[in-house]
This record gives C-alpha cells, sequence and structure tokens, in this order.
C-alpha cells in the first residue's frame, strides 16, 4: 500500500530570466586621429604634386612609346636571366659551403664574402672595364676575341647583376637546407640514396618552403636593381625613359613614368610570389590562406548576410 506524501508549502518559482549584457564597444580616439592625419598627409601630398610644374599629360602620351616597351622588355629579360644565374650559382655555393671538404667550403666562403662585401653598382663598373686588364679573351679551341668586343652591355649587365645576386642565393639556400631535419638525410642513406639523389629528392623538396619567400623578394629586388645597368649603358627601362625624356624636354615626367612601370611589373610579380609561396605551404600548413579572390568574396558574402539579417 503506497502513501502518497502531500507537499506542503509555496511551489518553487521559475528563477527570473538574466538581463541581457549591452556591450558597449571601446572607443579608441587615437585611431581616429592617427586616420585623420594620415589622410590629411596624404591630401597635402597629391596637392602638393598636382600643382607642381609637372606636364601630367605627357606621361600617358609616352607610356606605350616603342622605346620605353623596348627598355620594359630588356629589363624583364635581364631580370630573369640574373635570377636563373644567381639561383644556379647560388644552390652550388650552398652545398659547396656545407661540404666537409675544407677547400670548397673556403672557396664558397671567399665568394660570397667578396660579392656580398662590394656594392653592385662597383662590380657592374669592374666588369664593364676590365678591357683595361684583360686585351683579349682566348679560349682556345672555342672562342678568341677582343674583350671589348667580348664584353658587351648586356653580358656585364648579366655578370654584374648575377654573380652579385649568387652570393645572396647560397645563403638563403644554406638556410633552406639546413631548416631540414638531419634525420631526413640519414634515412635516406640508410635506403642506399647516394648523398647527391638525397640532396635532390629529398632535402631540397622540403627546403623549398624556406627557400621561396626570401627568393620572391629578391626576384621583385632584382627588378628595380636593374636600374643600375645604366652605368654599363644597357638599354633597360631606366635608361629608355632618361632618352626620351631628354629628347621631350620631359626629364622629370619620364622618371614617374619609369616609376609607374615598375610598381606594374613589381605588383604582377608579388602576385605569382603569393601563389608560389601558398603551393609549397601545403605540406606545413592544414589550411591554406585564402587567395586574394577568396577574400573579396567572403567579404562580399558577409555583407550581404550581415544586409540579409538587418532587413529581417
Amino acid at each position: 500500500m503506497t502513501t502518497e506524501i502531500e507537499k506542503t508549502g509555496p511551489v518553487d518559482a521559475p528563477p527570473p530570466a538574466a538581463e541581457k549584457i549591452k556591450a558597449i564597444p571601446v572607443r579608441h580616439y587615437g585611431r581616429w586621429v592617427a586616420a585623420v592625419i594620415a589622410i590629411a598627409l596624404l591630401v597635402l601630398l597629391v596637392s602638393a604634386f598636382a600643382r607642381g610644374d609637372v606636364n601630367w599629360g605627357a606621361i600617358p602620351d609616352y607610356f606605350f612609346d616603342g622605346e620605353i616597351l623596348k627598355g620594359v622588355r630588356n629589363t624583364v629579360w635581364i631580370t630573369i636571366l640574373s635570377m636563373v644565374l644567381g639561383v644556379a650559382l647560388g644552390v652550388v655555393l650552398a652545398v659547396m659551403r656545407l661540404s666537409k671538404n675544407p677547400v670548397t667550403a673556403s672557396i664558397a666562403w671567399g665568394y660570397i664574402w667578396f660579392f656580398r662585401g662590394t656594392p653592385v653598382y662597383v662590380q657592374l663598373l669592374v666588369w664593364f672595364n676590365l678591357g683595361l686588364v684583360f686585351d683579349y679573351i682566348d679560349i682556345m679551341p672555342i672562342y678568341k676575341d677582343e674583350w671589348s668586343d667580348f664584353m658587351t652591355p648586356f653580358l656585364a649587365a648579366l655578370l654584374g647583376l648575377g654573380l652579385n645576386e649568387a652570393a645572396y642565393m647560397a645563403e638563403i639556400c644554406r638556410a633552406g637546407i639546413q631548416s631540414v631535419d638531419e634525420g631526413q638525410t640519414e634515412a635516406a642513406h640508410a635506403l642506399g640514396m647516394s648523398h647527391a639523389k638525397t640532396l635532390r629528392r629529398v632535402v631540397l623538396p622540403q627546403a623549398m618552403r624556406v627557400i621561396v619567400p626570401p627568393t620572391g623578394n629578391e626576384f621583385i629586388n632584382m627588378l628595380k636593381t636593374t636600374s643600375l645597368v645604366i652605368a654599363v649603358q644597357y638599354w633597360d627601362l631606366l635608361q629608355a625613359t632618361s632618352e626620351v625624356g631628354q629628347n621631350s624636354g620631359a626629364t622629370a615626367e619620364m622618371l614617374f613614368l619609369a616609376a609607374a612601370w615598375y610598381l606594374i611589373l613589381t605588383s604582377v610579380l608579388s602576385v605569382g610570389q603569393y601563389y608560389l609561396e601558398r603551393y609549397y605551404a601545403r605540406g606545413s600548413s592544414r589550411n591554406l590562406p585564402a587567395t586574394p579572390f577568396q577574400r573579396v568574396r567572403a567579404n562580399l558574402l558577409s555583407f550581404s548576410n550581415r544586409r540579409g539579417g538587418v532587413s529581417a
């Protein structure tokens, strides 16, 4: 027989609903002040250039001039060839620097020390004026000619830029190779791989993640450094704009034109560098960084969602 116990006393009331917390965003007055100052300085700078004695109409008139486009092509061409020479020789120097052979390691160290320690402008002038030291170049069964005919402005520019870049690329490649765990090399040797095959198949592919970002920066820097080849009379972008400016009387305007072309070329290279870095980041990051197009799409979607929420 069950007995029901009747509850006595007042029934417990439900707890009162918690009040909504009103979040008040922190006001960053310093940011607004800094933004206003930056915009004001930018407006003053633009106004100063607009009131200056500059014929801005000459820039679009000569932007696609034949001589200017020839200078652009030569600039891109010497940049690519110099980087190819610098990267190829830099990898060799990096391997020599890491070699256990003291002779090859010392030679690589001396090369890097010399070419990093002297300005590239001086190196260009030395290459162009080596005819004062060598009258002829004589490679017995292959080639023989006077040095002045052999050392053209193009060759002087290529050697001056490429050999200097090799010293910097050697240090970049050395850092990339040393970033790979030594256990990778030991495991490859245990599988019977030779040292060269281990370097080519195991070490360098993993080192690319470290090598690529600074190499992209070096490529962009090389594009701008090509402006120094005007010292050896090579027809690059700066040489072309200088000649057109002297002939047309718009010297300053052509310098602004050269700056515009350099900005266009470096912007294109920067986009390529971004996608190349993203490609080599696949093995080290689970989530790859969003591309610029993906970021724009995400921002548009978030903006449309906000508008939809507000209208609802």
